[in-house]
């Protein structure tokens, strides 16, 4: 019995090598780029380990659940922690980050995540990136889910060690992940006794084992089939063309936001300003009265193909999510979503108004 996903010649070094090269025009880097076999988390708490240990005074900036992870894992490398939380509602600004510095002289590590897609809010990392910069900290910075949806320049921003995971914006696989590692990076790893060593979550070990010997033989038997994904999933971005891809997601977070405030029925765009708002996925604050996971359940029942899910933990009652991200990044997905949440809030007795809502999403897909 033969099967497409099986009986696969393996894939070769130069293949998979060709895969990082082209991730890394993506990313517009020319440092360089390692794709680790695992889902983000891997790169994500490998260059935190890598680089931070005792010495390390780190400004870990809070706009969701995944700044607080960062910063159980800083802790744990034995580093000062210096949190900067905003309202999950709004984003961080690069004027806090100055002011952050100002107390903290000291810092010299800088941890952010780009795009929170649980909460829906997206950051300045441009501009924060100038002022981390101007320091000399090295900055690190969780693009998992902002690539593909909004610009991600590592160089530019002058990111040291860049996560990005295909599954979101990318609408690719979930169990491959890359990271953009600068050189400076690669020496704040070099000179910690703590970075870890024969082990998956080394990136030292993919330098050592792979980049410097000239990328000629894997360390390691590749996730093949993921490998694959991610190679078409790149493909297809660059037939696209990225600036489409991006234009598409911003368009799908615009009509979202839209057709929400048209829709009515107490909905209401949980990031106060558009400009705050992630082009990944929109949140919406549902009426105090209304658990929002109720209200998805009922949504979900009705088409369980909706791109739709309650906030995380204490915000299930009120946050909804719609992930209009990657193979829903389009104008039918928003205008299902919207219809599906209009129906839900209808039989928990809201007003809605559904053709105003679609109008919205069609004025602002023009």
């Amino acid at each position: 019995m033969t099967h497409p996903f099986l009986d696969l010649a393996p894939l070769s070094a130069a293949r998979f090598a060709s895969v990082e090269d082209r991730v890394a025009r993506l990313l517009g880097t020319r440092q360089d780029v390692v794709i680790m076999q695992g889902e983000a988390l891997l790169p994500l708490e490998g260059a935190i380990r890598g680089t931070a240990g005792p010495d390390t005074v780190a400004l870990n900036v809070i706009t969701g659940p995944y700044g607080q992870t960062f910063g159980d894992w800083l802790r744990d490398c034995g580093a000062t922690v210096i949190d900067l939380a905003v309202p999950f509602h709004t984003a961080v600004t690069a004027a806090r980050i100055r002011e952050a510095f100002a107390e903290h002289p000291e810092i010299d590590f800088v941890s952010l995540v780009h795009a929170e897609a649980a909460t829906g809010n997206t950051n300045p990392v441009a501009e924060i990136g100038k002022v981390v910069k101007e320091r000399g900290a090295l900055f690190y910075l969780d693009a998992v889910a902002s690539v593909g949806a909004e610009p991600v320049l590592p160089d530019a921003w002058g990111v040291d060690l860049c996560v990005i995971g295909a599954q979101k914006a990318m609408g690719g696989p979930a169990g491959v992940s890359a990271v953009s590692v600068s050189e400076r990076a690669w020496a704040r790893m070099a000179a910690n006794p703590r970075a870890p060593r024969r082990s998956y979550l080394s990136l030292l070990d993919w330098k050592a084992r792979w980049i410097d010997d000239g990328r000629t033989a894997l360390p390691h038997a590749p996730a093949q089939l993921e490998m694959l994904a991610l190679e078409a999933c790149v493909e297809r971005i660059e037939a696209q063309d990225l600036e489409t891809v991006m234009r598409r997601h911003a368009t799908a977070a615009a009509a979202t936001r839209a057709g929400a405030v048209a829709l009515g029925g107490g909905l209401a765009p949980y990031v106060h300003r558009a400009a705050d708002a992630a082009p990944v996925a929109t949140t919406l604050r549902v009426p105090a009265e209304l658990v929002a996971s109720e209200l998805v359940g009922r949504a979900l029942a009705m088409d369980p193909a909706l791109p739709l899910a309650a906030g995380g933990g204490a915000l299930a009652k009120e946050m909804i999510r719609v992930n209009h991200y990657g193979a829903d990044a389009t104008r039918g997905a928003v205008r299902a979503s919207l219809a599906g949440l209009g129906r839900a809030l209808a039989e928990a007795g809201r007003d809605v108004d559904l053709t105003g809502a679609l109008r919205a999403v069609e004025e602002a897909w023009a």
